[in-house]
């Protein structure tokens, strides 16, 4: 508590905020459960044998909003395992944190394995969520050198539009969490740690190995610094290549181990499906395998026939679900009949397209060098701060390739979970749009001095308590007077963190 106390009021604030909204998600998806009656959705929902005591039923009514849709692959897979072909799909970390944390929960009642697993994932996602926020935090401060911006840039993301995600029983919020830990260690320095976190990213969401560009960004930019700094090392040939080859190595090195958790989850699923004499038959309970026989499920152990991808050259399970259950691949999503989803996608991809577009405009000559040649900025030490400073390059070249794949190759309605999770442009660029363009946030004492516009940013709030200002609140109570843009901006995430909670946890579509 000493240390809590200590701890910045920025940080304070924002882990505060995080764990404020994520109580309110809980409350209201308990109170739409209660009221909106429950779609029949064709999702994935496996037969839960056995009497259902009242403890569990109570906790249903509560927590069931976040079990719906995918989170019933992960609440399924953390209570049986991987014992459906289409459950590959969902990557081991998170179904394992939650498996690990129902059982060492204490629980004075008597719950079944499925109200244990869904306590936890609210609890595990609650603190997640709230450690994600203050990662991002810290990682903005490291890039963007902003500390307001960087502060209601963390804010926002409490306010996700994807935010029911991370409330429900989904790998979200610990992909975020690990995500952006990561990025803030390899800002710092801390390479190895960096790596490590990335590794476990990958462990819980495939796109997680995509991080790997940040560490092969990362070496290779301070390679070419190096080589162009006043005091570099002589630059004979053998020299040159002693380095390079060096850089490739550790280079390879590290990208092998953040592809790892990847790649042996892809071999422990060859071997459930593909090696002969799983036996898993008899362990199955019967309900179960009918349901299997009906939607057509692939049971380990049961059938002879092999799966088609454990005959290809490299058997990857998970893009052959992609592929075959899901109909995932490249422009597979533009019919007709898929306009509203891609309606719905519509926001984020204007925001992180308006991003992009915004950043290469203001350096058009650091993009074009892939942010390999020092400016003359970062020669006399003062580089340009904010979202279009050159430190944000690689993150918004991550964000827009996301975008790209997303777009063309998944179902679109998935991007705003897919980018909200994954990179931080989507905050930083709404926080750089507020900043920038709302009179509500100038004031006296600047992060810029020389934007001409001071930005409001009280180390202390009215009261005196050494608590700091949440400038979100403050837009949200002066919602009148605030411009068209922020109320756009406010709009779009806090309408889609609400209806969300509306329509997700109810078995409606949603993103």
């Amino acid at each position: 508590m000493e240390l809590w106390s200590r701890a910045d009021p920025q940080l304070r604030e924002v882990v505060w905020f995080a764990l404020r909204c994520r109580a309110l998600a809980l409350l209201l998806q308990a109170v739409f459960n209660l009221l909106i009656p429950d779609h029949a959705a064709d999702a994935f929902s496996p037969p839960r044998p056995g009497p259902r005591g009242r403890w569990d039923a109570l906790l249903e009514r509560l927590l069931g909003g976040l079990g719906r849709w995918d989170a019933e692959h992960f609440l399924f897979i953390a209570e049986r395992g991987y014992l459906l072909e289409h459950n590959c799909a969902f990557l081991p970390l998170f179904p394992l944190a939650l498996r690990l944390l129902a059982a060492l929960l204490p629980c004075p009642v008597p719950l079944q394995p499925r109200s244990r697993l869904l306590l936890a994932a609210a609890l595990l996602n609650a603190a997640l969520a709230a450690l994600a926020a203050a990662a991002l935090l810290a990682l903005g401060r490291a890039v963007l050198r902003r500390p307001r911006q960087a502060f209601l840039a963390a804010l926002l993301f409490s306010v996700s539009p994807a935010g029911v995600f991370m409330a429900a029983a989904y790998s979200e919020s610990a992909f975020a969490a690990l995500a952006f830990s990561a990025m803030w260690q390899l800002e710092t320095g801390r390479g190895r740690l960096g790596g490590l976190l990335f590794a476990l990213a990958a462990g819980a969401r495939a796109n997680g190995l995509l991080n790997a560009g940040f560490v092969l960004y990362a070496r290779a930019r301070r390679f070419a610094l190096r080589l162009q700094g006043p005091a570099a090392a002589p630059r004979e040939l053998p020299v040159l290549c002693k380095r390079l080859l060096g850089l490739v190595s550790s280079s390879a090195l590290m990208c092998a181990g953040i592809s790892l958790p990847f790649a042996v989850f892809q071999y422990y699923a060859y071997v459930r499906f593909c090696e002969p004499g799983a036996g898993l038959a008899p362990s199955v309970p019967e309900p179960l395998l009918q349901l299997a026989r009906d939607k057509g499920y692939r049971v380990a152990g049961v059938g002879e026939a092999k799966p088609p991808w454990c005959s290809q050259r490299f058997p990857l399970v998970y893009s052959y679900i992609q592929d075959t259950y899901w109909n995932v691949g490249f422009l597979r999503y533009f019919e007709l009949r898929q306009i509203p989803n891609f309606l719905l996608a519509l926001p984020v991809t204007l925001l992180c397209s308006w991003a992009a577009w915004t950043y290469v405009s203001t350096n058009p000559r650091h993009c074009l060098t892939l942010g390999l040649e020092r400016s003359k900025g970062e020669e006399r030490g003062k580089a340009r701060d904010g979202f279009c400073g050159p430190a944000a390059f690689v993150y918004v070249v991550h964000s827009t390739a996301l975008l790209v794949f997303g777009f063309f190759c998944m179902h679109v309605q998935v991007l705003t979970r897919f980018l909200g999770s994954s990179s931080p442009i989507l905050y930083w660029f709404s926080a750089h749009l507020l900043l920038e363009h709302e009179p509500l946030l100038w004031s006296t004492g600047t992060d810029n001095p020389a934007s001409g516009k001071p930005l409001l940013g009280k180390s202390h709030s009215s009261s005196g308590k050494g608590t700091s200002d949440n400038p979100l609140v403050r837009l949200l109570l002066n919602w009148r007077s605030i411009t068209p843009l922020s109320k756009s901006i406010l709009g779009f995430f806090l309408g889609y963190w609400l209806l969300g909670l509306i329509l997700h946890c109810n078995f409606l579509p949603w993103t």
